[in-house]
């Protein structure tokens, strides 16, 4: 059996483990959370390097996936700077393939019942095929990076303006510590409602999950959530606000939608290349495993 591994500097209260088959292949889907303990995720990596067919890089990313490039966070690849065996990726091959598809998909499979077209994206900046996806199903966008990553007050509303925006900011972003840009630890469990009149002027809130839940306010009436990583709690958590629709870019697996990182991960494992799959490479798995948008009715 092949195992993938996400070394997850989120809360271990998040920890999930299956076992599923990809590609003809058993494989062992586990997330190891360690309470932003980055000391203990780089010990994890070390130990395991080797052992396990795959890493994902959990609750921080190696790249920043931008619209137009990736640009590196440095504060993840120090995590995994003495990884020699094992392929490591942090979800940024599917989020330039299977997100890419999001939206198209959906509307294959609900129709135009998402009325009216306007997302916020709390991290829009930063995930580029997402992003790409709602561009061309002709949304129009409210970037909410600046608002959830660094608790600046300030909508991007604009494609040019949100380029700008990554070109100025995303190489300073890249160095900063991995605290200052998203909650670690027990602090991915706190709700603190935050920004209410972003959330409440656009149909659909889409992006991470994390930065999703912990502003989200009280009422969530009518809204689309498209995300990942979202645990049964979750789907409990957007119920009780009035979410219509939860949709998840990678599959449910026994109640759980893995992270990006994850679920490329365990396709790595899959694949048996012993290497990163290539973007080619994951068209064609995504294609071969009928891989589409996972649609929760939740009214």
């Amino acid at each position: 059996m092949k195992r993938a591994v996400s070394v997850s500097l989120g809360s271990k209260s998040r920890d999930k483990k299956v076992v599923t088959t990809l590609l003809g292949e058993e494989v062992s889907i586990e997330r190891i959370g360690t309470d932003g303990d980055e000391e203990k995720a780089y010990q994890l990596y070390c130990e395991l390097d080797g052992k396990v067919d795959s890493f994902g890089v959990g609750g921080i990313d190696l790249y920043i996936h931008a619209l137009k490039r990736d640009y590196p966070l440095y504060a993840g690849l120090k995590l995994i700077r003495d990884v020699k065996n094992t392929p490591v990726v942090d979800g940024g091959g599917l989020k330039a393939t299977l997100e890419a598809r999001i939206m198209q998909d959906v509307e294959k499979q609900l129709g135009d019942i998402i009325q009216p077209k306007t997302v916020l994206l709390v991290a829009g900046l930063t995930r580029g095929g997402m992003t790409r996806s709602f561009i061309d199903a002709g949304y129009q966008l409210t970037f909410g990076d600046l608002m959830f990553g660094l608790q600046i007050p300030i909508p991007i509303y604009t494609v040019p303006m949100a380029n700008f925006a990554a070109a100025i900011l995303l190489p300073i972003v890249g160095r900063m510590p991995i605290k200052m840009l998203y909650p670690t630890g027990e602090k991915q469990l706190e709700v603190v409602p935050k920004y209410e009149k972003y959330y409440a002027a656009s149909k659909v809130i889409a992006g991470d999950w994390l930065y999703i839940m912990q502003h989200a306010p009280d009422d969530l009436s009518g809204k689309v959530i498209v995300t990942n990583t979202t645990t049964e709690a979750d789907v409990t958590f957007l119920k009780d606000r009035g979410v219509d629709f939860l949709i998840t870019t990678t599959p449910v697996l026994d109640g759980r939608s893995f992270g990006t990182n994850m679920f490329e991960a365990a396709l790595v494992a899959a694949a048996g290349k012993n290497r990163p799959l290539t973007t080619p490479e994951l068209d064609q798995i995504i294609d071969q495993l009928s891989l589409k948008a996972q649609i929760q009715d939740l009214r």
